[in-house]
């Protein structure tokens, strides 16, 4: 059995066989293979859609599969299996060597790291790279609020000062990284309106703002894999006045992506695409101006639709299919335009 200075003499002839060009060559194939796989991957389920809105203030989560129903992975490019292989003949032809002396992976075994680290890099460097979501805007930038105006019998300071909590509003439901992470959701009550702090219920189901009006995701499932969100999306303004009380609706509606991975699994990232939309009335009560949360929605692809705790519940990769069967074709989660869905399962596009 060989050992000891033998085993450090045979490991570097082996990497000495491997020549600067095919090394480069070795890590420009796996990170072009890397890149190909994930295009195409087939339609995801579009799970755990969320629906809160003014009136019912319902609770329902959406799943399911990608137009086939087949939540497999996709079949690997054959340029995928080329880099495989030439990867795994540096690895065997180095395998005794490491198996008796893990230690010599670092300085010398560095070859091997090296060529390996592109397949999984480029998946994972840029968790946003190759989505739309790569063009949006950075957390709360993406929150971009309309001109004040005076309007509704309100004056321009009154609503730039509402439209402002209405940003903190949208801040601590969606971007808040204590909450995210299955923390209490305390950035969002206080954002609430005194008064309506009061009606806030953790239960799921309940008739009240809880937590399903913000994003968060189930205890131990999901750890962000930045500290990036990506937002983008718009906030409109139309005056109301239902007799006994006047004053502004403002109307959102964004797309917020998240990069999220298995606790203590940095390597199973994914992104998770979330559409909320709601609304929020500006007007004075006594003097006071209060901004009222009306309505407050929010779907989430892929989340697992077979919970109903008002958390999300990523799907990754290796998750296998849930007990809901999905309906309709698959949407895109990325369009804006679309308002989410009642209730049920639907199927979705990749994230």
């Amino acid at each position: 059995m060989p050992h000891g200075d033998d085993l450090d003499q045979r490991f570097n002839e082996l990497v000495g066989q491997i020549d600067d060009d095919e090394r480069r060559r070795m890590r420009a194939e796996a990170t072009r293979a890397a890149k190909e796989a994930r295009s195409r991957r087939p339609p995801r389920q579009e799970r755990g859609r969320r629906t809160r809105l003014s009136g019912s203030r319902g609770y329902d989560d959406f799943g399911g599969s990608g137009g086939s129903g087949d939540c497999g992975p996709a079949a690997r490019p054959r340029r995928w299996l080329r880099a495989l292989t030439v990867v795994s003949a540096v690895v065997a032809a180095a395998g005794l060597v490491v198996a008796f002396r893990p230690g010599l992976l670092t300085p010398s075994g560095a070859l091997l790291e090296e060529a390996v680290a592109p397949v999984v890099d480029a998946v994972s460097a840029d968790p946003y790279a190759g989505s739309p979501a790569a063009g949006y805007a950075d957390g709360i930038a993406g929150f971009v609020l309309p001109e004040a105006r005076a309007m509704g019998g309100l004056s321009r300071k009154d609503v730039a000062k509402g439209l402002e909590r209405v940003r903190e509003l949208l801040a601590a439901a969606y971007l808040d990284r204590r909450t995210l992470e299955g923390g209490a959701p305390d950035a969002f009550v206080a954002a609430l309106d005194r008064d309506q702090r009061e009606t806030f219920n953790l239960a799921p189901g309940r008739d009240a703002i809880g937590r399903e009006s913000i994003n968060t995701f189930a205890p131990g499932t999901a750890v962000l894999a930045t500290d990036v969100v990506k937002v983008k999306g718009e906030i409109t303004l139309r005056a109301f006045d239902d007799g006994d009380l006047r004053g502004v609706e403002v109307k959102l509606n964004h797309l917020v992506v998240y990069a999220v991975h298995r606790p203590g699994l940095p390597r199973t990232v994914i992104r998770v695409v979330t559409h909320p939309t709601g609304q929020v009335q500006l007007y004075r009560d006594g003097g006071r101006l209060v901004a009222w949360v009306t309505g407050w929605s929010a779907s989430a692809t892929p989340a697992s639709c077979d919970f109903d705790d008002g958390y999300i519940h990523p799907v990754y990769d290796d998750f296998p299919a849930g007990t809901v069967a999905p309906t309709g074709a698959p949407s895109d989660p990325y369009v804006l335009d679309e308002e989410p869905g009642e209730g049920g399962c639907g199927s979705s596009k990749s994230t």
